[in-house]
This record gives structure tokens, C-alpha cells and sequence, in this order.
């Protein structure tokens, strides 16, 4: 791989060089390695087959990759001497460590249902649904270009590449990464996340909270069942259930300041198996949702008190399961900055536009608690295109040039970094 042509470098303010276009090559083997992903998903904490092909690549480009002591995922440095990184500790000063490319590398527990597609899974019920192995063949192909460039001495700060497992499994793989020192040494942090509803040659930015806090609730009502011509005489369970699910959400939303949009909704419920009996057990689970950073924080005990007391009216006995999910992304303003600039260096000003808070969690949010960083939104739709494939649907699929246009974000990112 040749990136030494002159005719392809771009000047920016500053005096720094940015590699120019990818080579062909390199370009077709980044389509293919996606695809090779895409019918090959492997669910959270079982990516061992993505992660050797990572690996493999990485150490062909002359680079050290390890694994993670969970056994999926890898860290690689580039342009780090000796294995002395710029850095140390957890996370580094602004303005000092090394920028690390974070990639999330799992799928999702869901059919591929695209019709006629040759790369389509080959794993039943499995499917790349949210875009993982664009992710993942972002990082990949930024390390390849970043590690010739520090071959020829043209690096002009060391990076981190981490390609992360169980992004899609509460609380998320970031965890094992940063218990692996992911973050040791580095200062500051970018991902991107793939966007149906951007145009491929673009990416959507936002500075400030650009996902939502995520949790899991899990909530087990007892009580003595009986016959339903006598409920005076029980615990009406089903009515108790169903004042739970109604009545709980409401009575949240009137605790915390409605701006902060904390919502709960319920995705099951479970009791009874005759009409004529009344049950002594349900089962209810659902999410919480939250926008606000600081909300979240205080959401565990606000919705536990009011799911007690709803319960207590009906005299039903609650067993809660509050699984702490994954605070909300925040976009810090310096290094959401980084990305915009790099990105105008490249596509131009009219490549960047404006995003919204999405209600989704994303694990990258982990990350953010220890440097500053920021995700990029992604567009991958074909230009022109008018259907929109949804995140998490099984006809998910991407404009494969959104690659090319993710490498060139995060490399440009790499040398804008060692100017600040």
C-alpha cells in the first residue's frame, strides 16, 4: 500500500499534510473484509472469529495487536516506541496522550432478511443490523493507512485503535476494555456510528449529550392468588400489575423535571394462565430511558420508590431488578470540534450537518467518563435513496463508500489532533 503520491495530499491551515485519497486497493479490500464480517456475525462476548481476522490484518501491517482478557476484542497502538505510550495512568490530560478509535465489533440476535445480497449472514438468526462491521472496518482501514505513514516517519502523534466486544449486551463491552487499560494514555477519544438517514459522504455532529442513557427493569410482583369471584379476599395481581405499568411512568414523570425526558416503557408482561383464577405471580420488563446526564444518575431510586409504592397500594409484594445500562453519550465541545474539522478539511463544509439526541444507548458513553471524546454520526444511505432501513431490522444495509469516507474522517482527526 502506496499512500507517497503528492498529487493526492491535502494543505490545510496550520501547515499540516493530510494523506489524500485511499488507493484502489485498499479500498476493495476494505469492502471485502465488511463483507466477510457481515456474513459472518458473531453475538456479544463471542466475537472470536472477528476478532482473529482483526488481529491477523493488524499484525500483517507490522503492528502488535492483543487481545482482551475476555478473549474478544483488540488494542493496538501505532506510532507507540518501545511500548511506552505518550501517557499514563487512566486517560491522560487534555491536550496530551494519544487519540484513540474506539469500534464496536458484535451483532445482533436477528435474522438477516435481505433478499438477492451475496454477502447476506450465514448465521441463522444473526445479523451486522446496526452497522458493527462498518465500524469495525473504519478503525481497521485507518489503522492500515496510519501505520505505512509511521513506517515512513509521516506520524506525527501516536494512536489507539480499540476494537471493542458487547456493545449490544448490558452494561456493555466497554467495561472489559477499559479493565484492559484501553484508555491508559490516551487523551481523548472518537467513534462513529452508522445513520440510515445520512447521505453517504456525509456525517451528522452534534456538541453535547447525541444518545440517551439506557437501563434495564425487571420487576417480580407476589401475592396470595385466589378465585376471581372473590378478590377482596387476594392480592388482585393482575389489576396490581397493571397499575404498575400505567400508573409508574406517570408517577416518575411528575419527579424529575420533564425536560430531562426519563421515560420508562415496557416491552413485557407476564401473569395468569385462566380467566377465572387470580394469579399469585407476575413478571414485568422494560427500559428506562433517560436524555439527561444527571437524571440518570438519580433514575435507580426514583423509579424503584415509585414501583414500591404502587405496589404497596394494591398489596403486592415487588421484587425489582434495576440493571444499570449505559449513561448518555456527551459529545465534548473540543474534540466534536476535531471531527468537524477534520471532516471539512476532507468533504468540505457542506459534508457536515447537524444531529439530534437519539433515544438509543451506546457503551461509548463509558469511555467519556474518563477522557473527553466524541461519535460521529455516520451517513450511510445511498444519496437519493428515499427508503429508509432502520437500525436493528434485519434488511439493514449500508453505501459501502461510507468506509472510504470514515477512514478519511478519522485519519484527517489523527493529524488535526497532533496540532492541539
Amino acid at each position: 500500500m502506496s499512500l507517497e503520491s503528492k498529487e493526492s495530499e491535502v494543505d490545510l491551515v496550520g501547515g499540516a499534510v493530510l494523506p489524500g485519497t485511499l488507493p484502489e486497493a485498499l479500498r476493495a479490500e476494505l469492502v471485502a473484509f465488511r463483507r466477510d464480517l457481515h456474513m459472518h456475525p458473531e453475538l456479544g462476548n463471542q466475537e472470536f472469529r472477528t476478532t482473529a481476522a482483526i488481529k491477523e490484518r493488524l499484525e500483517r501491517a507490522g503492528l502488535a495487536p492483543r487481545v482482551l482478557s475476555c478473549g474478544t476484542g483488540v488494542i493496538c497502538d501505532i506510532g507507540v516506541r518501545n511500548g511506552t505510550p505518550a501517557a499514563t495512568g487512566t486517560g491522560a490530560a487534555p491536550g496530551t496522550g494519544m487519540l484513540a478509535l474506539r469500534a464496536d465489533i458484535d451483532g445482533l440476535p436477528i435474522p438477516d432478511t435481505k433478499s438477492e445480497c451475496p454477502y447476506r449472514s450465514t448465521v441463522p438468526d444473526r445479523a451486522h443490523a446496526c452497522g458493527h462491521d462498518v465500524h469495525t472496518t473504519v478503525v481497521l482501514g485507518t489503522g492500515l493507512v496510519l501505520a505505512e505513514l509511521a513506517r515512513q516517519g509521516l506520524l506525527p502523534r501516536p494512536v489507539r485503535l480499540i476494537f471493542q466486544p458487547a456493545e449490544e449486551v448490558l452494561p456493555g463491552g466497554a467495561a472489559d476494555a477499559l479493565l484492559d487499560g484501553a484508555l491508559d494514555g490516551v487523551g481523548r477519544i472518537v467513534a462513529v456510528h452508522c445513520d440510515p438517514r445520512v447521505d453517504a459522504g456525509r456525517i451528522g455532529l452534534r456538541e453535547g449529550p447525541i444518545t440517551s442513557a439506557c437501563d434495564r427493569l425487571e420487576i417480580a410482583l407476589d401475592g396470595p392468588g385466589g378465585h376471581t369471584a372473590r378478590p377482596h379476599l387476594t392480592t388482585d395481581l393482575v389489576t396490581a400489575a397493571a397499575r404498575v405499568v400505567t400508573d409508574v411512568p406517570a408517577l416518575v414523570g411528575r419527579r424529575v423535571d420533564s425536560r430531562s425526558g426519563l421515560a420508562i416503557t415496557w416491552g413485557r408482561v407476564e401473569s395468569g394462565h385462566a380467566p377465572n383464577v387470580i394469579p399469585q405471580h407476575a413478571e414485568l420488563s422494560g427500559t428506562v430511558r433517560c436524555l439527561d446526564l444527571e437524571t440518570w444518575r438519580l433514575a435507580p431510586d426514583t423509579v424503584v420508590a415509585a414501583i414500591d409504592e404502587v405496589a404497596n397500594l394494591h398489596r403486592a409484594k415487588s421484587e425489582i431488578t434495576y440493571v444499570r445500562g449505559v449513561p448518555p453519550v456527551v459529545n465534548e465541545a473540543g474534540v466534536t470540534e476535531l471531527l468537524r474539522d477534520a471532516m471539512i478539511a476532507r468533504r468540505g463544509a457542506e459534508s457536515v450537518e447537524s444531529t439530534e439526541q437519539s433515544l438509543g444507548g451506546e457503551d461509548f458513553s463509558w469511555y467519556l467518563e474518563h477522557v473527553p471524546g466524541a461519535m460521529a454520526r455516520l451517513g450511510v444511505r445511498p444519496p437519493g435513496e428515499r427508503t429508509i432501513r432502520d437500525l436493528h431490522q434485519g434488511d439493514f444495509d449500508v453505501d459501502e463508500h461510507a468506509i472510504t469516507v470514515g477512514v478519511e474522517l478519522f485519519t484527517a482527526a489523527a493529524f488535526l489532533d497532533a496540532l492541539r
